[in-house]
């Protein structure tokens, strides 16, 4: 496994990954839906890699030369505070990969850094678990729901 950018040569990988409901139905704002099709994918691509900055920004876990998922550390609004999350190919999960890439992701930042879960997201609040954050408990501070947040601060 290794961290590197999201290229736009990656598309098709992209798009696989955030086509499927079962990565989707966990990220964002309400209503959450599916990337539709190839042009969408590679419109979102092209957002996602104008928020590098250092370590922040979108980082695709790759392995075995594909990429299977994301990990993401971002500034949240009006805060100090940022975010580290993760996204994995459903035929990806359940291998370690999130952890470990979050985990080296953590390792080139600082400060206070928050994992927002949707409350059923038991696989991701285990990843946040496995980090070391603590369990802050529900809030509806972040993107208009309400989701169980993690923390942990970094020297």
């Amino acid at each position: 496994m290794r961290l590197r950018r999201w290229a736009d040569g990656d598309v098709e990988a992209f798009y696989d990954i955030y086509s499927r409901w079962e990565v989707m139905r966990h990220l964002g704002a309400h209503p959450r839906r599916v990337v539709a099709d190839r042009e969408e994918a590679l419109a979102r691509l092209a957002r996602l890699q104008g928020r590098e900055d250092g370590p922040r920004g979108y980082w695709a876990i790759e392995e075995d030369g594909v990429p299977v998922g994301t990990v993401l550390l971002l500034p949240l609004d009006a805060s100090d505070e940022v975010e580290i999350g993760w996204h994995l190919h459903p035929g990806h999960q359940g291998k370690g990969l999130a952890t470990r890439a979050a985990r080296e992701l953590l390792s080139r930042t600082g400060g206070r850094v928050l994992a927002l879960t949707d409350q059923d997201n038991l696989a991701s609040q285990a990843v946040a678990v496995r980090l070391g954050m603590t369990d802050e408990g529900l809030t509806d501070r972040w993107y208009g729901i309400t989701a169980r947040q993690f923390a942990i601060t970094l020297g």
